[in-house]
C-alpha cells in the first residue's frame, strides 16, 4: 500500500472516533490529532519528494499505486503525486489543522459539524492523490456534498438559500465535467483511465477535443469561480461558518484550477490552445470585475468572496497562458490564496463572534480593543495586495512575467488589464481596513469585548507564519512546481506545434 493511502484511512479513521466520542473533549482530541497527523504526514511527505527528486527519480508520478476496482471499464485506484499535488496537500493539511482550531468554541451539534467537515477534506485528499479519472471525479463529488448541509445547518444569514445555490451550480458543474470525462475515455479508445497513460496515448482527434474541452473546463471552472457561473461563491462564502469558509475557499476552489489543469488541459491540449482566447477573456474579467465588486460591498465576508473570484480568475487565467512561469505563477498562487484567504475569513469569523456584525459602516476603532486579531487582519490585507514579503506578491509577479512572455498583442493586451486588479485590490483593502481597525470605537458596547483566545491566536499564528514565510522564502516551494511542470508544459508545446504544420 503507498504511504499516500493514508491521507484518505487517517480521515476514514477519524470519523469512526467523531462516531464513538461521548463528549465535546473527545470531539476536540479526534479532530486535534487527526489533522495534526495529516499536517505531519504531509510535511514529510514533501520532504520525502524533495529526497527522491535529488537522487535523480525523475518519474512523472512518484509513490504510485494502483489497484484495480472494475475491469471492464478499466476503472482503478492509482494513486500518486507530483510537485503540484504534493503543495496541494501542505496547503489542504494546513488549512484542515487551522481550520479545527478556528471552530473549538463551535456549538450546537459540534460533534456532526466535524463529521461533516472531515468528510469533505477526505474528498480533498483523495482528489490531489488521485491519477485515475474515476476516482478522481469520485472524490470530487465527496467534497462537494457536504457543503450543502455544512452551510445549510452551521451557516448565517441567507443559509439555505445560499447552500441550495451553491449545490446546484456545483452540480451542474458536474454534470458538464463527467460528460468531458467519458468523451476523453471513450474517444482515446476506451483502453484506460489513467491520466498518465491517457496523455502518453494522446490519440483523441483535434474536432472531438473542441467539443469535449469546454466542457471540462467549465465543468471545473464553476468550481474555481470562471465568470459567469461565479454567482454561487459570495453566497456561499458569507453564508458558511468559518472553518467551511477556509476550507472552502482555501482549498476546495483549487480543485477548480487543478482540474482544469491537469484534465483539460494537459489532456486536450490541441483544443486548449486554439480555445484558449476565449476562456483568457472570461478569466480576464473574473479578474478586474471580482475586484471591481469588492470595492462597493459593505459586508466583510462578501468583500473577501469577491476578492478570492478576483484572485481565483488569475489562477485560471494563468493556466491559459501556457506558458512554464505562468503556470508556476498558477500554483503558487492557488497554494498563496489559499492561506490568505483562510486566514482572512478565520480572522472575520472571529471579529463577527465578537461583535455580531459584519457591516464595516457598524465597525470602527477595534485596533484599541482587539489588538491581536487588527494585527492579524492588516497582515492578511496586506499579504492580499501583494505587498513584498508576503506570498502574494512571489505568485502575482511570477504570474504576469510568465503571462507577458507570450509575445502577441492579445495575450499581452490581457496582461495588462489583468494587472490592473493589484491597484484596485490595494483600494478595497485599505479603505476596509482603515474603516474597521482606526478612528473611534464604532459601539460602546464595543469596549466590553475581548481579544482572542487561546486556540484563535494559535490558529491565526499559524496562517500569518506560513503566509509570511512563503513570501520571504519561495524558492522550494517555486522549483518544485517549476520542476514539475517543466516536462508537461513540453508535451504541451510539442503537440500543439505538430498539429499547427
Amino acid at each position: 500500500m503507498s504511504i499516500l493511502t493514508l491521507f484518505v484511512v487517517i480521515p476514514v479513521l477519524m470519523l469512526l472516533g467523531l462516531w464513538l466520542s461521548r463528549s465535546l473533549n473527545q470531539v476536540r482530541g479526534v479532530m486535534v490529532v487527526g489533522s495534526t497527523c495529516l499536517l505531519a504526514l504531509s510535511v514529510w511527505l514533501t520532504f520525502a519528494f524533495l529526497q527522491m527528486r535529488d537522487a535523480g527519480d525523475t518519474d512523472a508520478m512518484l509513490f504510485q499505486y494502483t489497484v484495480d476496482w472494475f475491469k471492464p471499464l478499466h476503472i482503478a485506484y492509482a494513486i500518486g503525486v507530483d510537485g503540484i499535488s504534493v503543495v496541494m496537500l501542505l496547503l489542504s493539511s494546513i488549512i484542515v489543522f487551522t481550520g479545527t482550531f478556528a471552530s473549538w468554541q463551535l456549538k450546537p451539534l459540534t460533534k456532526e459539524y466535524f463529521l461533516w467537515f472531515t468528510l469533505l477534506s477526505i474528498g480533498v485528499y483523495g482528489f490531489f492523490i488521485s491519477i485515475d479519472l474515476f476516482t478522481m471525479f469520485m472524490f470530487y463529488e465527496v467534497a462537494l456534498i457536504p457543503m450543502y448541509l455544512l452551510i445549510g445547518v452551521w451557516g448565517s444569514g441567507k443559509k439555505e438559500y445560499s447552500a441550495m445555490k451553491l449545490t446546484l451550480m456545483l452540480m451542474g458543474g458536474s454534470a458538464l465535467l463527467i460528460i468531458g470525462i467519458i468523451g476523453i475515455y471513450f474517444f482515446s479508445g476506451g483502453t484506460t483511465m489513467n491520466i498518465l497513460e491517457l496523455q502518453a496515448l494522446h490519440n483523441i482527434p483535434e474536432s472531438v477535443q473542441k467539443v469535449l474541452f469546454p466542457f471540462v473546463f467549465i465543468g471545473f471552472g464553476v468550481l474555481g469561480a470562471l465568470f459567469p457561473f461565479h454567482t454561487w461563491s459570495p453566497d456561499g462564502h458569507a453564508s458558511a461558518p468559518t472553518a467551511v469558509s477556509m476550507l472552502h475557499a482555501g482549498v476546495l476552489m483549487k480543485l477548480g484550477g487543478y482540474g482544469c489543469f491537469r484534465i483539460a488541459i494537459v489532456l486536450l491540449p490541441e483544443a486548449a490552445h486554439q480555445l484558449s482566447w476565449i476562456f483568457i477573456i472570461l478569466t480576464t474579467i473574473s479578474v478586474v470585475y471580482g475586484a471591481f465588486s469588492a470595492c462597493v460591498q459593505t459586508d466583510l465576508k462578501y468583500i473577501n468572496a469577491y476578492s478570492s473570484v478576483s484572485h481565483c480568475g488569475l489562477v485560471l487565467f494563468a493556466l491559459l497562458m501556457m506558458t512554464q512561469t505562468s503556470c508556476t505563477g498558477a500554483v503558487l498562487q492557488m497554494l498563496s490564496h489559499g492561506l490568505m484567504t483562510a486566514l482572512f475569513f478565520a480572522l472575520i469569523g472571529m471579529i463577527y463572534g465578537r461583535t455580531h456584525t459584519r457591516d464595516i459602516r457598524q465597525l470602527g476603532g477595534l485596533m484599541k480593543i482587539m489588538p491581536f486579531l487588527s494585527v492579524g487582519y492588516v497582515i492578511a490585507g496586506l499579504a492580499n495586495l501583494g505587498l513584498p514579503g508576503f506570498s502574494g506578491f512571489v505568485a502575482e509577479m511570477t504570474i504576469f512575467v510568465g503571462s507577458f512572455q507570450n509575445n502577441d498583442v492579445f495575450h499581452r493586451s490581457a496582461t495588462i488589464i489583468a494587472c490592473t486588479a493589484i491597484v484596485i485590490t490595494a483600494v478595497y483593502i485599505l479603505r476596509v481596513v482603515g474603516k474597521i481597525l482606526y478612528g473611534k470605537v464604532a459601539d460602546p458596547h464595543f469596549e466590553e469585548l475581548t481579544d482572542a483566545t487561546w486556540d484563535e491566536r494559535f490558529a491565526v499564528g499559524c496562517l500569518i507564519f506560513c503566509v509570511a514565510g512563503l513570501g520571504i522564502a519561495p524558492l522550494w516551494a517555486s522549483n518544485i512546481i517549476s520542476d514539475t511542470l517543466g516536462p508537461i508544459i513540453e508535451h504541451i508545446n510539442n503537440v500543439t506545434a505538430i498539429a499547427s504544420l
